[in-house]
């Protein structure tokens, strides 16, 4: 079977370090979806702009191998533990797929590149290739009695943030508070855990540098 790209998204991650581990996390995060040209027809998106909420099914495109693992290292165990590929979502798979559950914000309507869905709560890299997007259902796809395996036992505790004042404003101001949640949930791999190690990503056109020591986040520059 063969899948057509229907649409890349646009997001402020030029690579995949500091990206969140699951969509939704941090609903300040956007992104735009924009249709390749062969489905740039507005008919195929009739009734999306009724549904809050839409599933993404798309290519963990710096993750393609030759070969598979039956089992993986999931970075929330510290990289040590081994769990079966299928229960986790490593993008290490055998069909390099991903699936995130984003919240369409409003639908845009272009000449030159027809409908954009604008969404947010975003963990995609940017011109991540799309497959196929569907709508959420609440009343089936929400299930408040769900388990969530050995992700129950992990702890979420969330790290203090400092940024001085004088980097603050090379960061675009609508940017900030998106920053400050992705610094917040430590994007470091949680195998390396070096108090003197400086870590470095981009995000929207700027270098994030970084260091934590204990439960603070200090933003070099």
């Amino acid at each position: 079977m063969e899948l057509d790209i229907i649409a890349h998204i646009h997001t402020d991650f030029s690579g995949k370090f500091g990206i969140p581990r699951q969509s939704g996390m941090i609903p300040e995060l956007t992104g735009q979806i924009v249709f390749t040209e062969k489905y740039r027809n507005t008919d195929a998106i009739r009734g999306l702009e009724d549904f809050s909420h839409l599933w993404l099914l798309w290519e963990f495109s710096e993750a393609i191998r030759d070969d598979w693992s039956p089992t993986v290292r999931p970075p929330r165990l510290g990289g040590n533990a081994r769990m079966g590929v299928f229960a986790t979502r490593s993008p290490f798979r055998p069909n390099p797929l991903g699936l995130s559950c984003v919240q369409l914000d409003c639908v845009e309507y272009t000449k030159q590149k027809g409908a954009i869905l604008h969404v947010c709560g975003v963990d995609l890299m940017d011109g991540t290739p799309i497959y196929d997007i569907k709508p959420y259902l609440p009343y089936t796809d929400c299930q408040p009695e769900a388990t969530g395996g050995f992700t129950d036992e992990l702890s979420h505790s969330l790290l203090q943030v400092e940024i001085p004042d004088s980097l603050k404003n090379t960061m675009p101001s609508d940017k900030l508070a998106a920053l400050y949640k992705i610094l917040e949930q430590d994007p470091r791999p949680s195998y390396q855990k070096e108090a003197e190690r400086i870590y470095a990503f981009e995000f929207a056109g700027v270098t994030i540098r970084f260091q934590v020591q204990d439960t603070i986040l200090s933003v070099l520059s």
